[in-house]
């Protein structure tokens, strides 16, 4: 009799969504945005600071669309003062104008003829 091998478990990778764009994307690739429960609304590059929080792409427009529509004062459930704003602002000017996302491999659709 022989045993069956067990597959390897295929490893979960958390996805979150922009709060601006609606894109669901895996964690890692967005910025985790927190209202601390001392007030203060930083960026968390770590993604494990405690308080509430909210996702954003790592572009420029996503986060331009989430200050003009208020996607992060829903999101945080607070009022972002202009301080709060400009502070974000001034980090978002760092981040490129697009976000390159990784080329997936993709496979033959079962329609199309492989040649070898």
């Amino acid at each position: 009799m022989t045993k069956n091998k067990a597959q390897p478990k295929q490893r979960h990778v958390p996805e979150r969504t922009c709060v601006a764009c609606r894109m669901q994307r895996h964690k890692r690739d967005l910025l985790r945005i927190v209202h601390t429960s001392a007030g203060e609304v930083v960026v968390d590059e770590t993604g494990k600071q405690n308080g509430r929080g909210a996702y954003l792409c790592r572009q420029q427009s996503c986060w331009e669309k989430a200050f003009k529509h208020g996607s992060l004062d829903r999101a945080l459930r607070t009022t972002l003062t202009a301080e709060m704003l400009d502070a974000l602002r001034v980090f978002a000017a760092t981040l490129p104008v697009t976000f390159a996302m990784p080329q997936m491999p993709t496979a033959p659709v079962d329609d199309e003829i492989v040649e070898a």
